[in-house]
Protein backbone atom coordinates (compact mmCIF):
# COMPACT_ATOMS: atom_id res chain seq x y z
CA UNK A 1 0.00 0.00 0.00
CA UNK A 2 1.81 3.26 -1.00
CA UNK A 3 2.83 5.64 1.98
CA UNK A 4 2.38 9.64 2.08
CA UNK A 5 4.55 11.78 4.23
CA UNK A 6 4.16 15.11 4.11
CA UNK A 7 6.38 18.08 4.08
CA UNK A 8 7.88 19.41 7.85
CA UNK A 9 4.62 21.73 8.87
CA UNK A 10 4.20 23.32 12.13
CA UNK A 11 2.29 21.47 14.95
CA UNK A 12 0.18 24.40 14.93
CA UNK A 13 -0.78 24.02 11.56
CA UNK A 14 -1.72 20.51 11.58
CA UNK A 15 -3.60 20.53 14.88
CA UNK A 16 -5.90 23.29 13.19
CA UNK A 17 -6.27 21.39 10.37
CA UNK A 18 -7.51 18.34 12.49
CA UNK A 19 -9.60 20.44 14.50
CA UNK A 20 -11.33 21.98 11.40
CA UNK A 21 -11.89 18.51 9.67
CA UNK A 22 -13.38 17.54 13.15
CA UNK A 23 -15.62 20.52 13.19
CA UNK A 24 -16.64 20.28 9.61
CA UNK A 25 -17.40 16.38 9.93
CA UNK A 26 -19.59 17.03 12.83
CA UNK A 27 -21.20 20.08 11.06
CA UNK A 28 -21.51 17.18 7.96
CA UNK A 29 -23.13 14.34 10.06
CA UNK A 30 -25.89 16.71 11.34
CA UNK A 31 -26.48 18.26 7.90
CA UNK A 32 -26.97 14.96 6.65
CA UNK A 33 -29.64 14.13 9.33
CA UNK A 34 -31.39 17.13 8.68
CA UNK A 35 -31.77 16.33 5.05
CA UNK A 36 -32.99 12.67 6.11
CA UNK A 37 -36.07 14.68 7.33
CA UNK A 38 -35.91 17.72 4.35
CA UNK A 39 -33.90 15.68 1.76
CA UNK A 40 -35.18 18.64 -0.82
CA UNK A 41 -34.16 21.89 1.40
CA UNK A 42 -31.50 23.47 -0.54
CA UNK A 43 -29.70 25.43 2.47
CA UNK A 44 -28.75 22.24 3.54
CA UNK A 45 -27.63 20.70 0.63
CA UNK A 46 -25.33 24.00 -0.10
CA UNK A 47 -24.18 23.63 3.52
CA UNK A 48 -23.05 19.75 2.76
CA UNK A 49 -21.23 21.28 -0.27
CA UNK A 50 -18.83 23.86 1.01
CA UNK A 51 -17.69 21.25 3.84
CA UNK A 52 -15.76 18.87 1.52
CA UNK A 53 -15.06 22.15 -0.54
CA UNK A 54 -13.56 23.10 2.57
CA UNK A 55 -12.35 20.18 3.69
CA UNK A 56 -10.57 19.66 0.36
CA UNK A 57 -8.85 23.36 0.03
CA UNK A 58 -7.48 22.82 3.58
CA UNK A 59 -5.53 19.58 2.11
CA UNK A 60 -4.52 21.29 -0.52
CA UNK A 61 -2.82 23.92 1.03
CA UNK A 62 -0.85 21.42 3.02
CA UNK A 63 -0.32 19.29 0.15
CA UNK A 64 -1.76 16.28 1.49
CA UNK A 65 -2.40 15.05 -2.04
CA UNK A 66 -3.72 11.45 -1.86
CA UNK A 67 -6.97 12.77 -0.26
CA UNK A 68 -7.83 15.42 -3.12
CA UNK A 69 -8.65 13.58 -5.91
CA UNK A 70 -11.94 11.70 -4.53
CA UNK A 71 -12.83 14.77 -2.12
CA UNK A 72 -12.72 16.50 -5.89
CA UNK A 73 -15.33 13.78 -7.25
CA UNK A 74 -17.19 14.11 -3.91
CA UNK A 75 -17.75 17.57 -4.34
CA UNK A 76 -18.37 17.49 -8.13
CA UNK A 77 -21.15 15.31 -6.97
CA UNK A 78 -22.75 17.16 -4.52
CA UNK A 79 -22.74 20.38 -6.76
CA UNK A 80 -25.35 18.16 -8.80
CA UNK A 81 -27.23 17.74 -5.90
CA UNK A 82 -27.15 21.35 -4.68
CA UNK A 83 -28.00 22.25 -8.49
CA UNK A 84 -30.95 20.00 -8.09
CA UNK A 85 -29.99 18.05 -11.28
CA UNK A 86 -29.58 14.56 -8.96
CA UNK A 87 -31.54 13.54 -5.79
CA UNK A 88 -30.26 13.27 -1.79
CA UNK A 89 -30.28 9.10 -0.78
CA UNK A 90 -29.53 7.65 2.39
CA UNK A 91 -26.90 5.80 0.36
CA UNK A 92 -25.53 9.02 -1.09
CA UNK A 93 -25.25 10.28 2.91
CA UNK A 94 -23.29 6.82 3.71
CA UNK A 95 -20.94 7.65 0.93
CA UNK A 96 -20.25 11.12 2.38
CA UNK A 97 -19.83 10.08 5.35
CA UNK A 98 -17.44 7.41 4.87
CA UNK A 99 -15.09 9.64 2.75
CA UNK A 100 -14.84 12.18 4.92
CA UNK A 101 -14.04 9.52 7.70
CA UNK A 102 -11.23 8.11 5.29
CA UNK A 103 -9.84 11.77 5.26
CA UNK A 104 -10.00 11.93 9.30
CA UNK A 105 -8.03 9.07 9.59
CA UNK A 106 -5.55 9.34 7.04
CA UNK A 107 -4.94 13.45 8.38
CA UNK A 108 -4.25 11.88 11.94
CA UNK A 109 -2.16 9.49 11.36
CA UNK A 110 -0.26 12.45 9.24
CA UNK A 111 -0.20 13.79 12.86
CA UNK A 112 0.61 11.17 14.89
CA UNK A 113 3.71 9.54 12.37
CA UNK A 114 4.69 11.83 10.34
CA UNK A 115 3.08 9.97 7.19
CA UNK A 116 -0.02 8.02 6.00
CA UNK A 117 -0.51 4.66 4.11
CA UNK A 118 -3.42 5.10 1.81
CA UNK A 119 -5.39 2.74 -0.69
CA UNK A 120 -4.84 4.21 -4.27
CA UNK A 121 -6.35 1.29 -5.67
CA UNK A 122 -9.83 1.65 -3.59
CA UNK A 123 -9.57 5.51 -3.93
CA UNK A 124 -9.54 5.34 -8.41
CA UNK A 125 -12.03 2.73 -8.39
CA UNK A 126 -14.17 4.99 -6.17
CA UNK A 127 -13.77 8.01 -8.09
CA UNK A 128 -14.48 5.74 -11.66
CA UNK A 129 -18.11 4.74 -9.74
CA UNK A 130 -18.79 8.27 -8.24
CA UNK A 131 -17.96 9.44 -11.86
CA UNK A 132 -20.47 7.41 -13.50
CA UNK A 133 -23.47 9.41 -11.87
CA UNK A 134 -24.79 12.09 -13.81
CA UNK A 135 -28.43 13.43 -14.19
CA UNK A 136 -29.16 11.45 -17.07
CA UNK A 137 -29.20 8.04 -15.31
CA UNK A 138 -31.20 9.02 -12.38
CA UNK A 139 -32.03 5.14 -12.17
CA UNK A 140 -29.19 3.77 -11.87
CA UNK A 141 -28.08 6.51 -8.81
CA UNK A 142 -28.87 3.75 -5.59
CA UNK A 143 -27.16 1.00 -7.82
CA UNK A 144 -23.78 3.35 -8.38
CA UNK A 145 -23.94 4.92 -4.89
CA UNK A 146 -24.30 1.36 -2.93
CA UNK A 147 -21.43 0.32 -4.98
CA UNK A 148 -19.17 3.02 -4.01
CA UNK A 149 -20.03 2.31 -0.34
CA UNK A 150 -19.70 -1.58 -0.46
CA UNK A 151 -16.04 -0.66 -1.98
CA UNK A 152 -15.05 1.22 0.37
CA UNK A 153 -16.85 -0.82 3.80
CA UNK A 154 -17.95 -4.09 2.88
CA UNK A 155 -19.72 -4.87 5.83
CA UNK A 156 -22.38 -2.73 4.66
CA UNK A 157 -23.63 -5.24 1.80
CA UNK A 158 -25.40 -3.17 0.20
CA UNK A 159 -26.57 -5.50 -2.37
CA UNK A 160 -28.28 -4.39 -5.10
CA UNK A 161 -28.99 -4.29 -8.96
CA UNK A 162 -28.93 -2.38 -11.74
CA UNK A 163 -32.94 -2.19 -11.78
CA UNK A 164 -33.17 -1.77 -7.75
CA UNK A 165 -32.81 -4.07 -4.83
CA UNK A 166 -32.85 -7.80 -6.06
CA UNK A 167 -33.65 -9.50 -2.66
CA UNK A 168 -33.60 -6.28 -0.11
CA UNK A 169 -31.59 -6.81 2.68
CA UNK A 170 -32.73 -5.78 6.35
CA UNK A 171 -31.42 -2.23 6.80
CA UNK A 172 -31.60 0.15 10.14
CA UNK A 173 -32.88 3.55 9.97
CA UNK A 174 -29.97 6.28 8.61
CA UNK A 175 -30.42 8.25 11.73
CA UNK A 176 -32.83 8.30 15.27
CA UNK A 177 -34.58 10.68 13.73
CA UNK A 178 -37.93 9.84 12.54
CA UNK A 179 -39.77 10.94 9.31
CA UNK A 180 -42.59 12.77 9.25
CA UNK A 181 -42.61 14.92 12.38
CA UNK A 182 -43.87 18.33 13.13
CA UNK A 183 -41.53 21.27 13.29
CA UNK A 184 -41.34 21.50 17.06
CA UNK A 185 -40.82 17.84 17.43
CA UNK A 186 -38.13 17.75 14.80
CA UNK A 187 -36.56 21.04 17.00
CA UNK A 188 -36.60 19.08 19.93
CA UNK A 189 -35.52 15.81 18.90
CA UNK A 190 -32.23 17.37 16.96
CA UNK A 191 -31.68 18.92 20.51
CA UNK A 192 -32.04 16.21 23.01
CA UNK A 193 -29.53 14.39 19.77
CA UNK A 194 -27.25 16.85 20.35
CA UNK A 195 -27.18 16.83 24.06
CA UNK A 196 -26.84 13.01 24.30
CA UNK A 197 -23.17 13.73 22.52
CA UNK A 198 -21.43 14.77 25.30
CA UNK A 199 -23.37 12.88 28.03
CA UNK A 200 -21.97 9.69 26.62
CA UNK A 201 -18.49 11.04 26.66
CA UNK A 202 -19.01 12.11 30.81
CA UNK A 203 -20.47 8.33 31.06
CA UNK A 204 -17.99 6.81 29.08
CA UNK A 205 -20.44 5.05 26.77
CA UNK A 206 -19.18 4.38 23.68
CA UNK A 207 -20.11 6.80 21.02
CA UNK A 208 -23.51 6.85 19.36
CA UNK A 209 -25.29 5.03 21.87
CA UNK A 210 -28.44 7.09 21.76
CA UNK A 211 -28.52 6.61 17.79
CA UNK A 212 -27.83 2.86 18.20
CA UNK A 213 -30.71 2.63 20.26
CA UNK A 214 -33.07 4.52 18.62
CA UNK A 215 -32.85 3.00 14.99
CA UNK A 216 -32.94 -0.57 16.63
CA UNK A 217 -35.66 0.36 18.36
CA UNK A 218 -37.52 1.58 14.75
CA UNK A 219 -36.89 -1.40 13.46
CA UNK A 220 -38.26 -4.10 16.40
CA UNK A 221 -40.76 -1.23 16.83
CA UNK A 222 -42.44 -1.73 12.90
CA UNK A 223 -42.49 -5.46 13.34
CA UNK A 224 -45.22 -4.87 16.39
CA UNK A 225 -48.49 -5.18 15.05
CA UNK A 226 -49.75 -2.30 17.31
CA UNK A 227 -46.48 0.15 17.27
CA UNK A 228 -45.08 2.67 19.58
CA UNK A 229 -45.27 6.14 18.92
CA UNK A 230 -41.81 6.77 16.86
CA UNK A 231 -41.18 10.00 17.96
CA UNK A 232 -42.32 9.21 21.73
CA UNK A 233 -40.24 6.34 21.21
CA UNK A 234 -37.14 8.13 19.90
CA UNK A 235 -36.84 11.22 22.53
CA UNK A 236 -36.92 8.31 25.15
CA UNK A 237 -33.87 6.63 23.52
CA UNK A 238 -32.18 9.59 23.70
CA UNK A 239 -32.66 11.30 27.07
CA UNK A 240 -33.36 7.85 29.41
CA UNK A 241 -29.79 8.42 30.54
CA UNK A 242 -29.49 12.19 30.47
CA UNK A 243 -29.92 12.12 34.52
CA UNK A 244 -26.26 9.48 34.48
CA UNK A 245 -24.62 12.80 34.18
CA UNK A 246 -25.63 14.22 37.24
CA UNK A 247 -23.76 11.63 39.01
CA UNK A 248 -20.54 11.64 40.89
CA UNK A 249 -18.15 10.76 38.18
CA UNK A 250 -16.14 8.14 40.19
CA UNK A 251 -18.87 6.21 40.75
CA UNK A 252 -20.29 6.62 37.37
CA UNK A 253 -16.96 4.78 36.35
CA UNK A 254 -16.38 2.46 39.42
CA UNK A 255 -15.00 -0.40 38.23
CA UNK A 256 -15.77 -2.68 41.42
CA UNK A 257 -19.06 -3.64 42.86
CA UNK A 258 -21.04 -0.66 43.84
CA UNK A 259 -22.33 -0.44 47.51
CA UNK A 260 -25.65 -0.40 48.67
CA UNK A 261 -25.84 3.55 48.73
CA UNK A 262 -23.88 3.48 46.09
CA UNK A 263 -26.47 1.50 43.88
CA UNK A 264 -29.14 3.34 45.06
CA UNK A 265 -27.59 6.49 43.90
CA UNK A 266 -27.11 5.46 40.71
CA UNK A 267 -30.80 4.00 40.35
CA UNK A 268 -32.26 7.52 40.52
CA UNK A 269 -30.90 8.70 37.59
CA UNK A 270 -34.31 7.61 35.85
CA UNK A 271 -35.92 10.35 37.94
CA UNK A 272 -33.41 12.88 37.18
CA UNK A 273 -34.07 11.92 33.23
CA UNK A 274 -37.63 11.77 33.79
CA UNK A 275 -37.64 15.38 35.37
CA UNK A 276 -35.93 16.95 32.06
CA UNK A 277 -39.05 16.29 30.37
CA UNK A 278 -41.81 16.98 33.43
CA UNK A 279 -42.79 20.44 31.71
CA UNK A 280 -42.73 19.74 28.07
CA UNK A 281 -46.12 18.12 27.64
CA UNK A 282 -45.64 17.20 23.86
CA UNK A 283 -42.99 14.47 25.48
CA UNK A 284 -45.41 13.34 27.77
CA UNK A 285 -45.76 9.49 26.92
CA UNK A 286 -41.65 9.44 26.55
CA UNK A 287 -41.41 10.45 30.36
CA UNK A 288 -43.03 7.61 31.30
CA UNK A 289 -40.93 5.20 28.91
CA UNK A 290 -37.92 6.94 30.43
CA UNK A 291 -39.49 6.68 34.18
CA UNK A 292 -40.01 2.56 33.70
CA UNK A 293 -37.49 1.21 31.47
CA UNK A 294 -36.28 -0.31 34.53
CA UNK A 295 -39.10 -1.93 35.34
CA UNK A 296 -39.23 -5.81 35.32
CA UNK A 297 -42.48 -8.03 34.29
CA UNK A 298 -41.52 -10.00 37.59
CA UNK A 299 -41.61 -7.26 39.93
CA UNK A 300 -37.82 -6.92 40.39
CA UNK A 301 -36.96 -3.70 38.54
CA UNK A 302 -36.88 -0.23 39.31
CA UNK A 303 -37.84 2.59 40.70
CA UNK A 304 -41.01 1.29 41.60
CA UNK A 305 -41.34 -2.37 41.23
CA UNK A 306 -44.06 -2.29 38.81
CA UNK A 307 -44.87 -5.44 37.37
CA UNK A 308 -46.12 -6.53 33.74
CA UNK A 309 -49.52 -4.59 32.67
CA UNK A 310 -48.21 -1.92 35.02
CA UNK A 311 -45.18 -0.91 32.92
CA UNK A 312 -45.76 0.77 29.41
CA UNK A 313 -45.08 -1.00 26.08
CA UNK A 314 -42.00 1.70 25.34
CA UNK A 315 -40.86 1.56 28.20
CA UNK A 316 -40.87 -2.45 27.93
CA UNK A 317 -39.02 -2.27 24.47
CA UNK A 318 -36.58 0.17 25.65
CA UNK A 319 -35.76 -2.21 28.67
CA UNK A 320 -34.89 -4.67 25.96
CA UNK A 321 -32.67 -2.72 23.72
CA UNK A 322 -30.76 -0.56 26.53
CA UNK A 323 -29.61 -4.17 28.39
CA UNK A 324 -28.45 -5.44 24.51
CA UNK A 325 -26.36 -2.17 23.76
CA UNK A 326 -24.90 -2.55 27.15
CA UNK A 327 -23.81 -6.11 26.10
CA UNK A 328 -22.19 -5.30 22.78
CA UNK A 329 -20.80 -2.30 24.20
CA UNK A 330 -19.88 -2.63 27.84
CA UNK A 331 -17.93 -0.28 29.86
CA UNK A 332 -16.21 -2.48 32.32
CA UNK A 333 -17.12 -5.74 31.14
CA UNK A 334 -16.07 -8.25 28.69
CA UNK A 335 -17.89 -7.55 25.36
CA UNK A 336 -20.27 -10.06 23.59
CA UNK A 337 -20.71 -10.86 19.92
CA UNK A 338 -24.37 -9.70 18.75
CA UNK A 339 -25.47 -13.41 18.21
CA UNK A 340 -24.03 -13.92 21.68
CA UNK A 341 -25.71 -10.44 23.36
CA UNK A 342 -29.45 -12.14 21.78
CA UNK A 343 -28.77 -15.56 23.77
CA UNK A 344 -27.70 -13.98 27.06
CA UNK A 345 -31.28 -11.31 26.92
CA UNK A 346 -33.17 -15.25 26.61
CA UNK A 347 -30.93 -16.79 29.24
CA UNK A 348 -30.29 -14.45 32.00
CA UNK A 349 -33.37 -11.91 31.79
CA UNK A 350 -35.86 -14.88 32.27
CA UNK A 351 -39.11 -13.49 33.73
CA UNK A 352 -38.03 -9.79 33.59
CA UNK A 353 -38.17 -8.86 29.86
CA UNK A 354 -41.53 -8.84 28.08
CA UNK A 355 -42.23 -11.88 26.76
CA UNK A 356 -44.18 -10.39 23.50
CA UNK A 357 -41.48 -7.67 22.42
CA UNK A 358 -38.69 -10.14 23.24
CA UNK A 359 -40.03 -12.53 20.62
CA UNK A 360 -40.08 -9.35 18.17
CA UNK A 361 -36.43 -8.45 19.23
CA UNK A 362 -35.35 -12.23 18.43
CA UNK A 363 -37.23 -12.55 15.23
CA UNK A 364 -35.81 -8.84 13.91
CA UNK A 365 -32.22 -9.62 15.28
CA UNK A 366 -32.60 -12.94 13.42
CA UNK A 367 -32.83 -11.31 10.23
CA UNK A 368 -30.30 -8.81 10.70
CA UNK A 369 -27.66 -11.50 11.85
CA UNK A 370 -28.22 -13.98 8.97
CA UNK A 371 -28.78 -11.77 6.04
Amino acid sequence: MPVFKHEELEDDILHDLIEEINELYEASEQTLIELELTPKDNELQRALFRSVHTIKGDLGLVSFTPMIAILQHLEDLLDLLRKGEIDYTSNMSDLVLLLMDKVKVFVESCMKNGYAEYDEKLNNAVIDVISKINPTNQNRHEFLFANAVNLIDPTRNLEQGEEGFDEVPVRLARTGIPQNLSPEQQVDLLFFRELMKPIEKRIGYQEGRGDRIAKLAFYINELSATPIDEAQLAVACYVHDFGMSFMPADIVNKESALTSLEQNLMRSHVYKSARLLENLSLWDEARKIVMEHHECMDGSGYPLGLKRDQICEGAKLLGILDRYDSLINPKNASKLSKRDAVISLNKDYKGQLSGSWLRLFNQGMTKLLNQ
